[in-house]
């Protein structure tokens, strides 16, 4: 395994400053990323959003660890870089595009350099299921979790006519 590198998108049936809540509040990606053990803040800006914050990722080799920066370019883009941590180097990305007033194309973006020791354990079936939850994956769990907070969604509970 050379470097873990992709991207993914999907369609949100929801707004665009729905899809942007889920994606800008960095510390519940626990809640609903498969695989991000902990996300922790370090530093925050004037808005209270996490701008620096420890993560620790389960790859199934092991777990690693990393200060991650955080930029905000509301509503549309939230990047990320590692400052430090257990992989040579980690970028990521969600892209939004308002579709409508009520649809939103995600995209996920995700480069991570594993290292010259880990890229010889990383290979074959492992990678491909790596593949599938860092990157394939996160699309589909972000509409989840849209769908979840959206009001009338699976945890709102209804009220009776």
């Amino acid at each position: 395994m050379g470097a873990l590198s992709g991207t993914a998108s999907t369609e949100i049936d929801a707004p665009i400053d729905a899809v942007w809540a889920v994606v800008a509040d960095v510390e519940s990606a626990p809640d609903w990323q498969r695989g991000i053990n902990a996300m922790r803040a370090i530093e925050r800006d004037a808005g209270g959003r996490a701008t620096l914050a420890d993560s620790v990722t389960d790859l199934k080799v092991k777990l690693f660890a990393a200060r991650l920066a955080f930029c905000y370019e509301m509503p549309a883009r939230l990047s990320w870089v590692q400052r430090r941590g257990d992989l040579a180097a980690l970028t990521g990305s969600w892209e939004l595009e308002a579709l409508g007033p009520s649809r939103t194309r995600a995209t996920y973006a995700l480069h991570a350099d594993p290292g010259t020791l880990l890229a010889r354990f990383v290979k074959g079936a492992l990678e491909e299921r790596l593949r599938a939850t860092l990157v394939d994956g996160r699309p589909g769990e972000l509409a989840a979790r849209v769908r979840r907070d959206e009001p009338g969604g699976p945890s709102t509970p209804s009220t009776p006519p």
